[in-house]
């Protein structure tokens, strides 16, 4: 059964969750209409999963728009943030979850392996991970301002923590993400917050193929497991629900893998 509408926090309120079709995105997307949000789910792809989100959520009684964008194309995220605003009436909470990665790794770098890194990778990982999350906050950001306040959530990855990760592309996405995280809530504040999760791996369809990989990185994490989806998604929302005096934030959700090193 749904929460009562008294004891759902985020009841009217608008969270546009990127990437949300599936995995982290979805979760996120789900524990927002939970607490009562309406929520704007975005895929670029996969329509079928989208619409299976956008039921979960629904089911929750509250407003949800599905909404076909290419998280890279400032165009295309601007018109989806703009529809957000005209159908939903104003925009709360942006969860800048879409990303691509291409597996490059690092064992075949080198000086020899640096020249499998294409420029097409850094052109196609930094323009969705990094400069994607820019334009929309940046285009949710006039919306949030005649709202009152507002909330962005990153997610990152301990990948730009560490260095290490599924390719260089992509750890040098997330490190910068977590740099512009700082960054944009010192530009935004004190109307908006702007935080970020940093996950480790997470089982999702990312990592399908890659079980050995999984398998060893659970046995060398002190909660003895990968984290799932839905994990991660608790963090995003509880930015939302419960830490309200954060912003700058970045909060590694990987079981404390990070503190092997």
């Amino acid at each position: 059964m749904p929460p009562t509408q008294d004891s759902r926090l985020l009841a009217g309120k608008v969270a546009l969750v990127t990437g949300s079709a599936t995995g982290i995105g979805s979760e996120a997307a789900i524990g927002f209409a939970r607490e009562g949000a309406d929520v704007v789910i975005n895929y670029s792809r996969s329509e079928a999963e989208a619409q299976q989100t956008k039921d979960a959520c629904a089911a929750f009684g509250v407003r949800t728009l599905l909404v076909q964008a290419d998280c890279s194309k400032e165009d295309e995220i601007k018109e989806m943030v703009d529809r957000t605003a005209r159908e939903l009436g104003g925009i709360d909470i942006l969860v800048n979850n879409a990303g691509r990665t291409r597996f490059i790794p690092f064992e075949r770098l080198g000086p020899a392996g640096l020249d499998e890194i294409a420029d097409q990778d850094w052109d196609a990982i930094l323009g969705l991970n990094l400069k994607g999350a820019f334009y929309a906050t940046r285009a949710a950001a006039h919306h949030m301002q005649r709202r009152g306040d507002g909330l962005v959530v990153n997610v990152s990855s301990i990948a730009g923590h560490t260095g290490a990760g599924s390719s260089m592309p992509y750890a040098v996405s997330k490190g910068a993400m977590t740099t512009m995280t700082k960054s944009l809530a010192k530009a935004l504040a004190p109307t908006i917050r702007v935080n970020a999760v940093a996950p480790g791996i997470v089982t999702t369809r990312w990592v399908a193929g890659r079980e050995e990989h999984v398998e060893r990185y659970s046995k060398e994490t002190p909660m003895g497991r990968a984290a799932t989806a839905e994990d991660v998604a608790r963090v995003i929302v509880s930015f939302a629900t419960h830490g309200t005096f954060l912003t700058g934030e970045v909060t590694v959700v990987d079981g404390g893998r990070e503190m092997r090193s």
